[in-house]
């Protein structure tokens, strides 16, 4: 039962990664890989909006700034890794 949720959790780490890289390519996905896209996105918007209203994006650069509910859930999952299993 560990080795599954070891597992889940490496896969949403995964996920997340891809996510937040494909999400400014969302309109050109085509097939398997937009319902991949498509899955992840129902996972993880509505923890990420949760998360936006906690932290909002820091501010780098002139213009730039870093989405940190996307960095908080990856250290929520790192934790998880590390502590729980």
């Amino acid at each position: 039962m560990r080795l599954i949720i070891y597992i889940l959790v490496d896969v949403l780490i995964i996920g997340l990664f891809l996510f937040s890289k494909l999400t400014p390519h969302k309109a050109r996905l085509t097939g398997s890989y937009l319902n991949i896209f498509n899955f992840f996105e129902r996972l993880f918007d509505p923890l990420l909006n949760l998360l936006r209203k906690i932290a909002k994006p820091a501010q780098v650069g002139n213009g730039i700034a870093v989405d940190m509910s996307q960095i908080i859930l990856l250290v929520l999952f790192l934790l998880i890794l590390k502590f729980i299993l």
